[in-house]
């Protein structure tokens, strides 16, 4: 049985907080330089697996074939990268197995992975999630899809430039769904629309006072 994102997040352990900062975005937001960002503040970054990944360009040229294998893949690295991440202070992680559901479910809905390969993805992230602590803070990077899709080619991995409009409009109303639901943690949602962190001082300035605020009020 399909669960809503409240009810898979009611999974996870909330007797303590891990000691982290959770990056989440669609793809092309930023999630990686802020991380990056972070890391020269201190911060032990925990990037998501996508240099080494031996599916993900697969992916993006046949969906329907590869995307159980590739949320699989990316289930078992999100679950190792927590467990490596609750042993230091101070972790920053570029996406987590918090929001892993995300792509997966909007996936299934598409008609691009099946209900069985479906109803095993999600039984294994049942059972991994109750294995898991809450976060400290949840940073949630919102764009418009325009945005997001000028900075993908801007970025210009070629598996990425073949993806339709139709695609991130998705993925886009799936990540405000998701966190039309989060409970799990405080969460900072900043709009990145009008912003360059990466490039422009200021604009980092600005987005790093937001961050170091929302630390303050834990």
């Amino acid at each position: 049985m399909k669960v809503s994102y409240r009810e898979l997040l009611q999974k996870v352990n909330r007797e303590r907080v891990y000691d982290m900062i959770v990056i989440e975005g669609v793809v092309g937001v930023g999630k990686s330089s802020l991380m990056n960002i972070l890391g020269e503040k201190g911060y032990i970054e925990f990037e998501e697996p996508v240099v080494d990944n031996p599916i993900l360009d697969k992916f993006y040229h046949d969906r329907a074939r590869y995307s159980f294998p590739l949320q699989v893949f990316f289930l078992n690295k999100r679950f190792e990268h927590i467990k490596k991440a609750t042993t230091v202070t101070n972790a920053v992680l570029d996406r987590s197995i918090y929001g892993d559901a995300i792509f997966a479910r909007m996936l299934n809905l598409n008609g691009e992975m099946s209900d069985e390969e479906f109803g095993i993805y999600q039984e294994l992230l049942e059972n991994m999630l109750e294995h898991v602590q809450a976060p400290k803070l949840m940073v949630y990077l919102e764009v418009s899809v325009d945005e997001a899709m000028r900075r993908i080619h801007k970025r210009g991995r070629d598996y990425e430039l073949i993806v339709e409009r139709a695609y991130w409009e998705k993925l886009n109303a799936e990540y405000e769904t998701y966190f039309g639901e989060y409970d799990l943690s405080p969460i900072l949602r900043i709009n990145v629309d009008q912003l360059d962190f990466e490039n422009n001082q200021e604009d980092r300035t600005y987005v790093m006072g937001l961050i170091d605020e929302a630390l303050k009020q834990l």
